[in-house]
């Protein structure tokens, strides 16, 4: 039988861009902490300042992910209320998280979701692409040919394929998209989400990328590819 662990691990899903999308259960839940492990104590802090919270912070980046792994565990086998948070969004999705919560399943430590918003399933769900079936990619590589292999790779995916991209590299990968799927294939670019300049563009890969050359290229990006043959008119 598993020794009960008087401790608890919470995944705390912060806003994206909007802080009017705080939930009554995330200041709940950093009420309960006794430490928080954060992507930024700066970042944080500002959220806990909104909140106006005090609450002991730990850094916990992909930098040093391993390290801190074993000392919150040991912290929460200790009786530690630990809430794990990133910058924005769900912790563990394209953020630090992973390690930390397979080794408290591993050692029968509980588990808290506490959710909120997603930039993925938010782009997803506001494109006018299937929602049927997707993939999540995270963060494509960062070379123009590892993009091109992981493109060629899910070219034929049956579902939709949702991915981050950073404005640095976003039109690069627009132009990577035409050359691999075509022109033709319908594509969704969200930038800035939940933000004071969200811009949703959806339609076909030259109308999209049209559209964004006219734009602003700034902020952070989601992009969602439909599968081929789709289109509005199609509806297939």
């Amino acid at each position: 039988m598993d020794t009960e662990v008087p401790g608890a691990l919470r995944l705390v899903a912060t806003p994206i861009g909007n802080l009017n999308d705080l939930s009554v259960r995330v200041r709940e839940a950093f009420e309960s902490c006794t430490l928080i492990a954060c992507e930024d104590t700066r970042v944080t802090g500002k959220l806990l300042a909104h909140l106006s919270l005090s609450i002991k912070m730990v850094s916990y980046r992909e930098e040093n992910e391993r390290v801190k792994t074993a000392d919150l565990i040991q912290a929460i086998e200790q009786g530690a209320q630990v809430g794990l948070v990133s910058d924005a969004g769900f912790p563990g999705i394209s953020d630090p998280g992973f390690r930390l919560v397979r080794e408290c399943h591993a050692r029968s430590i509980r588990v808290i979701p506490i959710p909120g918003p997603n930039a993925a399933i938010t782009a997803l769900a506001a494109s006018g692409l299937p929602t049927h079936q997707f993939t999540f990619l995270g963060f494509l590589p960062k070379k123009s040919a590892g993009v091109r292999k992981v493109l060629e790779q899910w070219k034929a995916c049956e579902g939709s394929l949702v991915f981050y991209e950073s404005k640095y590299k976003i039109e690069k990968t627009l132009i990577l998209l035409s050359e691999v799927y075509g022109n033709d294939r319908f594509v969704c670019l969200a930038r800035e989400l939940t933000k004071l300049h969200e811009t949703i563009l959806s339609g076909s890969l030259s109308n999209v990328l049209a559209r964004f050359q006219k734009g602003s290229s700034k902020g952070e990006f989601t992009v969602v590819v439909a599968p081929a043959g789709y289109s509005f008119e199609g509806k297939s």
